[in-house]
Order: C-alpha cells, then sequence, then structure tokens
C-alpha cells in the first residue's frame, strides 16, 4: 500500500512539473509571438531580431495587417531559412512582424518624427516590403521578371510617416529564393541578415557606413585591378606593334581578368550576368596562363605539348561558354535541369584546371634561369589554391567538404584589406609573370638588335655586289632596275664587259628571301667573277657555277641565265631553270634545264638568236610574272608579254609589277639594239642601302 502511495505521489509530481514546463513553453511563445516594442531611437536604430512568423508559399494577402498568423511558425531573422528546418526550400516565402511604438516615443523632441525607414542587408534572394499592407519598395525582383544580384548590398526603403504614438504596424516581407546552382553555398534563403529600423536619417547614414566598410575593405583588390588594366593596356599595344610577339597577347588577357571579374563581381550586377560570363572570364585567364607558361618556360619546341594546350584551351572555353548561354533561358522553370546541366559543364572545367601543374611538372626537365623558377614555382601554388578552391567551394553544397574555409581563411589584415593565401600567391604569381615578360622581351630587343645588325651587314655587302654603275655596251642602250621585296634580296644581275665589244648579261633568283638569300647571292656574285676570268661560254659558266653551289645550299636552288651580246647583234645564250628573255614581244626558246644546286653533275645547253637594229632584249626574274593584287590574281605571262610588247625600259616595266603588288624581288635588265653612230648609253635604277634604309636612284 505504502507503494502505490508512493508511484502516485510520483506520478502526482511529474504531471505537476509537465505542466508548469508547458505553461512556461506557452509564456516564452507568446513572448516571443508578442509584438516588437519599439522605443525611442532618434538618431539610432533599432534591429528587429528575434522571432518571426514564417510561411512557405505565396498568397497576396499576407500582406494584410489584419492577417491572423497566429498560426505560422517563429523563425529567426539573420539567419539563413535552411538552417532552421527549411532545408533546400526555394521559391517564395512570407516573413512578418508585429510592431508596437511606446507612446514615450512622441513625448520627445528626439523621438520618432519624420519619415520612418528600413535597412535591408542582405536577402536571399529578392523580396517585396510591405507596411501596413503597402507595398513600399523591394529588393531586386521577384518573379515574373525575376532579378537578384550577385553581391549583397544594403537598400534602404522608406515606409513612411515615424509618428506613431501607442499605435502598431505590421511589416510584411516577401522572399523569393533561386533554384540552387552549383556555386550554391550549403546553407541559404530568406533574411540572412538583420533587418534595422530607424528614422530615414539614421538609416541612410547606415547605409552610407556600409557601403565605404566594403570598399575599404577592398582597397587592395581594387589597387591590384588597377595596375593590372595598365599592364594589360600596355601588353595590347606592345603586341599591336609587334604581332609576333604573342607572348604579349597572352599577357595582356592574363591581366586583363581581374579588370572583367570587378564588373561582374560588382553591386548591380545581376546574378545571371555574373554567373553566365564569370565561367568565361576564368577559363580565358586558364588559356592565358597556359600559354604564358609555355612561352616563359621555353616549352614552345614540344609541339606535341603546344597542341595539347590548344585542345585544352578550346574545351574548356568552349564548356564554359555552354554553360553561360544557359542564363539566355528562363531556367528557374527547369531547376533540375540546369542544374545537372551546371554540374556537368562546370566540373570538367575544374579538373581542367591542373593542366598547369602538367606544364609545370615539363618545365622543371629544362635549366631555367631563377626569374623562370619563380614564375613556375609560385604558377604551381596558385593552380594548386584555385583547383582545391573550386573543388571544394564550388560544390561545398553537394559534398558538404569544409576545407574549402580553410582554404580561404584570411591570414592577415592590412588597413581592413583581408589577405588569404590565395590573394598572396597570385599577387606574387603576377609579380613574376610581369619581370620574367620584362626580362623576356629585353632579351628579345637584344636579339632583335643583332638580328638588325646583321641585316645591315648584309646590306652593306649587298651594296657592294648590286652594281652602282653599269658599263658602256658599244651599239647598245642598257637599262636595269632592281626592287628586293625586303630590306636585303636574293635576286641578282651582272653586266660584264667582254674583249671584242662584247659583254654578259646575267640574272638570277635565289630560292628564299631574306638574309639567308642575300648570302648566296654574295657567293654567286663571287663565283660568276672568278668563272669569266676562264671562260666566256654561257654554258660552261653555268656548269661551273652549280659545281660551287651543289650541297651548300641546303635544299634550295638558284636559277640563273646568262647571255653573250655581241656588237653585231649577235647573242648566244643558256638557262640554268630561268625564265626565258623576250626579244620585242616574242619570248625566246630555250632548252630545259634543272637549276643550280640540285645535282652535282648538270649539263646546259645553249641557244642562239640575232638582235636586229631597235631590238630589245628584256630579262627578268619570277617576282615579275608573280606580283599578286588585292584579289589574289598573279600578273601572270600574258601581262609580261604584253608589258614587254610596248618597250619599256627596266624601271618601266618594274614598276608596272610594284603597282600590280609586288610579294618578291624585280629584277629587270633591258638591252636595245642601237643603228650606226648612235652613242650607247646605260640607265641603272637600285637601291642604295644606307642605314638599314633603302633610297632608289636612278
Amino acid at each position: 500500500m505504502r507503494g502505490l502511495v508512493h508511484q502516485l505521489r510520483l506520478a502526482s509530481l511529474c504531471a505537476l512539473l509537465a505542466a508548469m514546463a508547458g505553461l512556461a513553453h506557452g509564456q516564452a511563445q507568446a513572448a516571443a509571438r508578442a509584438p516588437l516594442v519599439v522605443q525611442e531611437f532618434g538618431p539610432h536604430s533599432v534591429a528587429l531580431d528575434g522571432a518571426w512568423e514564417f510561411h512557405l508559399g505565396d498568397d497576396p494577402g499576407w500582406a494584410s495587417p489584419a492577417l491572423d498568423d497566429s498560426g505560422w511558425a517563429p523563425i529567426q531573422v539573420g539567419r539563413p531559412w535552411e538552417g532552421q528546418g527549411y532545408r533546400n526550400a526555394t521559391g517564395f516565402a512570407w516573413y512578418r512582424r508585429h510592431l508596437f511604438f511606446a507612446p514615450a516615443t512622441s513625448s520627445t523632441g528626439s523621438g520618432n518624427g519624420g519619415n520612418l525607414a528600413l535597412l535591408l542587408p542582405a536577402v536571399q534572394d529578392a523580396a517585396e516590403v510591405y507596411w501596413n499592407g503597402r507595398l513600399v519598395g523591394s529588393y531586386g525582383k521577384v518573379p515574373p521578371k525575376a532579378k537578384w544580384y550577385i553581391v549583397p548590398w544594403p537598400q534602404m526603403l522608406v515606409l513612411g510617416p515615424a509618428a506613431m504614438q501607442g499605435g502598431t504596424g505590421v511589416l510584411a516581407i516577401r522572399v523569393w529564393k533561386a533554384p540552387y546552382a552549383y556555386l550554391s553555398s550549403p546553407d541559404t534563403g530568406g533574411l540572412v541578415r538583420t533587418p534595422l529600423l530607424g528614422s530615414a536619417e539614421a538609416i541612410a547614414g547606415l547605409k552610407a557606413a556600409a557601403e565605404y566598410h566594403w570598399l575599404k575593405g577592398r582597397q587592395y583588390a581594387r589597387g591590384l585591378t588597377l595596375l593590372c588594366t595598365v599592364i594589360s593596356l600596355m601588353a595590347l599595344v606592345a603586341w599591336l606593334r609587334n604581332r609576333r610577339q604573342w607572348m604579349l597577347f597572352w599577357l595582356a588577357l592574363y591581366t586583363l581578368r581581374p579588370l572583367l571579374l570587378l564588373l561582374l563581381d560588382h553591386p548591380g550586377t545581376t546574378w545571371r550576368l555574373s554567373y553566365g560570363l564569370i565561367g568565361i572570364v576564368f577559363s580565358l585567364e586558364d588559356a592565358a596562363l597556359w600559354f604564358l607558361l609555355l612561352s616563359l618556360l621555353g616549352l614552345m619546341e614540344n609541339r606535341r605539348l603546344v597542341q595539347w594546350t590548344r585542345v585544352f584551351a578550346v574545351i574548356t572555353i568552349g564548356l564554359q561558354l555552354l554553360e553561360g548561354s544557359l542564363q539566355l533561358f528562363d531556367w528557374t522553370r527547369a531547376p533540375r535541369f540546369f542544374l545537372l546541366a551546371d554540374v556537368g559543364l562546370t566540373v570538367p572545367c575544374l579538373i581542367l584546371k591542373a593542366y598547369g601543374v602538367v606544364l609545370i611538372a615539363f618545365a622543371f626537365r629544362k635549366r631555367l634561369d631563377a626569374v623562370r623558377w619563380m614564375v613556375a614555382i609560385f604558377a604551381l601554388l596558385a593552380n594548386l589554391y584555385t583547383g582545391m578552391g573550386g573543388i571544394t567551394d564550388l560544390g561545398e553544397r553537394w559534398t558538404h567538404w569544409t576545407i574549402a574555409d580553410k582554404i580561404s581563411a584570411t591570414l592577415f589584415t592590412i588597413g581592413g584589406n583581408p589577405f588569404d593565401g590565395l590573394t598572396v600567391v597570385n599577387t606574387l604569381l603576377l609579380i613574376s609573370i610581369v619581370y620574367a615578360v620584362w626580362r623576356y622581351t629585353g632579351e628579345q630587343n637584344r636579339r632583335r638588335s643583332a638580328l638588325e645588325q646583321e641585316y645591315r651587314s648584309a646590306q652593306e655587302l649587298q651594296q657592294l655586289l648590286v652594281p652602282n654603275t653599269l658599263p658602256a655596251l658599244p651599239g647598245y642602250v642598257v637599262t636595269s632596275a632592281y626592287k628586293p621585296a625586303q630590306e636585303v634580296g636574293g635576286d641578282f644581275f651582272q653586266v660584264i664587259p667582254l674583249p671584242q665589244e662584247s659583254a654578259l648579261l646575267i640574272v638570277g633568283d635565289v630560292s628564299g628571301k631574306g638574309l639567308k638569300a642575300a648570302m648566296t647571292v654574295s657567293l654567286i656574285v663571287g663565283a660568276l667573277r672568278s668563272l669569266v676570268e676562264t671562260t666566256e661560254d654561257p654554258a660552261e659558266i653555268l656548269a661551273g657555277l652549280n659545281r660551287r653551289l651543289y650541297g651548300r645550299l641546303r635544299g634550295g636552288f638558284v636559277t640563273c641565265l646568262v647571255l653573250r651580246l655581241g656588237a653585231e647583234g649577235e647573242c648566244v645564250m643558256a638557262s640554268a631553270g630561268h625564265l626565258a628573255p623576250f626579244l620585242n614581244g616574242d619570248e625566246v626558246t630555250l632548252p630545259s634545264a634543272l637549276p643550280l644546286g640540285l645535282i652535282a653533275e648538270a649539263e646546259f645547253e645553249k641557244a642562239a638568236a640575232t638582235v636586229g637594229i631597235g631590238d630589245r632584249l628584256t630579262l627578268y626574274t619570277d617576282g615579275l610574272l608573280e606580283a599578286r593584287n588585292a584579289a589574289g590574281e598573279l600578273f601572270g605571262f600574258a601581262r609580261v608579254a604584253e608589258l614587254v610588247a610596248g618597250k619599256p625600259d627596266a624601271q618601266e616595266a618594274a614598276e608596272s609589277g610594284i603597282r600590280f603588288g609586288q610579294d618578291d624581288d624585280i629584277t629587270v635588265l633591258t638591252a636595245t639594239r642601237l643603228g650606226a653612230r648612235v652613242e650607247a648609253t646605260t640607265v641603272l635604277s637600285a637601291p642604295v642601302l644606307l642605314g638599314g634604309v633603302a633610297i632608289p636612284i636612278s
């Protein structure tokens, strides 16, 4: 019996304690749901914290102050709703808060006079604000024309006259959360920061202070962006002046990234615009960095590596373009498809970021100087940081990894500017790249100066080889024109007097252009002068010249025409693959033959012709024949035949080819037979090369 009584007493005590606990909980709920009492705030503000009434869904009637929201669930503002039991909730939800303005606030001069205003520090993602059932403003735009921003930015909304002594008001906020993307953080949604209430003057001051604090914390980033922009413009201008220096182009693209990110990660930039373009910017930065590494680390000679770099650059840029194009559609109506496409296009790009490490691994096989080692090390660290940060941070919502917080943790702060590991490494990488490029361009300039000096030497040598005067040929008017396509040319001609008032006219063309061709010309002219001392026969001269050139041209060849002209019009000629001369408007028929330098023992046949009084011989190189106009047409044999039929001198013929569109060296040599007792003349048109500048003389 005593045991039964004891159990009854214990049960009664438990029931009493439960009733007391229930009463306390009910009182706590009632206190939580009670209107927030707003005392006098004057120059200050009131944080609208604590429990608000919350309801998922959407109904325009929920803005009404007469709505009975006692059945709504309580929720804390200043925290995302996902952490408060509403996991994966998107779309519309409503927050409501009842306010009571204490009568004491109307008794002082610093009470609630003027306008009442609300500060919304941040909302995820857009909202409309209703005060006593009246729409007073919005944070972004809710559907059907949704607009939300990439950077949370404080928004000030004026509610109306503040003098409400002893009165009440209802603040209702209609919030819209966009569907989740791969970039979404683990905990999102709703009023993620506590709204503030106060006079319009106080709220305006708080808004300005928040904006100042935001800008102050980004001074270093803004300064670095300005520096990178200046470097980018300088590199772009330098590349436009010398299009062969592709490294300058990649430097301009790489250093343009901070400016593009500033425009995309700035208050006022919509989330869809930023999310659509930011991946493209990062892919362009990755490609630019890869090609910069190829140039700076001496990997450009590895053709397979260069080819793979191009392939991976096209892939990563293409994937990001596809992902960005998703923002052209209203993906909020198909969020699952968008999320799957977003993940499928983003993950391969994150994996490709590791390609920079592959390039650096190849560089470790080479002997690099200290500057390039510095670039390699900082590029390796930057790739590791961005790769790990991208994989863990962008997918943190789905992987639940927390390493991203450690990677992005602030290491130190200077003047309110936080510095994390990635900021430090990227700064050092930028400095090392700019310094390496400066060193590299200096080396290139020195090499270019040395090459220009070689060209000047070649010009001086060629000036000695190109006749600056022509010997008088009895019975003939001789004209010549030599127009190189570059600083030095591969054409050559000689007029060599012989006994018995005869002469050798020689015209030739070395395959290729530039310095190599010009040096071959010097060899040929020297050999010709030596051969003429032992023979006047055109075929023997060509055979001797072929023997001297064979094995020295490294895959090249030389065409040449040798013509012996007598005072009475007798003409003997031999060709080594050169264009046949014209006699008046008709092409002279010559035996076919290989160019010089192709086979060791070549034989050349001679042909004869007679030049009558008034007849003109025209010798020329293929620069005239192959002149090409803007439409891509060649000057061609027909135009050459029509031109020489008019018996132009050498200068006129060469100028016709230049006007048509010079693409190669042009040389023309003419000889016109005179009548008896007419004085022979010569006219030379060839450039004088002074200080690297070609000055034509006639």
